[in-house]
């Protein structure tokens, strides 16, 4: 949602890759898309200050996951990164609307580099969403030598 007077927030969007390494070859490489936070199956791009996430899969990906932090996340998956207490809200009212969360709002990577606000659900058509939050936008990026992951 853009407010006024502001920036737009940034878009998050994961994909599916078949090779990791090839996917940092030519976003960070050939692109000059600096790597964030990674594991051994999935990867951060600064996509021009959006967050492109490669997650590695084979080539069918409808029904795959990736595990994060201890939850199945959707490999195939879009969002944004809102504001803190915006963030907060929305998952009050998706609560309140009795929508079916595919992973529950929470924090992710609690007390860590990356330590964020998430929840994952479907729209009508099935399509997988992730609504994000940071306390402070400069971690959407940060990296650390040992980053979490399950």
């Amino acid at each position: 949602m853009r407010r006024k007077g502001s920036k737009l927030p940034p878009f998050h969007l994961a994909f599916p890759v078949r090779n990791l390494e090839a996917a940092r070859r030519f976003y960070a490489g050939l692109l000059g898309c600096p790597t964030g936070r990674e594991s051994d199956r999935w990867m951060d791009f600064d996509f021009f200050g959006h967050q492109l996430v490669a997650h590695l899969a084979p080539p069918d990906t409808a029904t795959t996951a990736n595990p994060v932090d201890g939850e199945n996340v959707p490999v195939r998956h879009f969002g944004v990164i809102l504001e803190w207490d915006e963030w907060h809200q929305l998952a009050d009212k998706l609560k309140a609307a009795g929508v079916k969360f595919l992973i529950e709002p929470g924090i992710r990577f609690r007390g860590q580099v990356g330590e964020q606000a998430t929840m994952f659900f479907k729209d009508p058509s099935g399509n997988a969403l992730e609504f994000k939050a940071f306390h402070d936008p400069n971690d959407i990026f940060r990296r650390d030598d040992n980053p979490a992951d399950s």
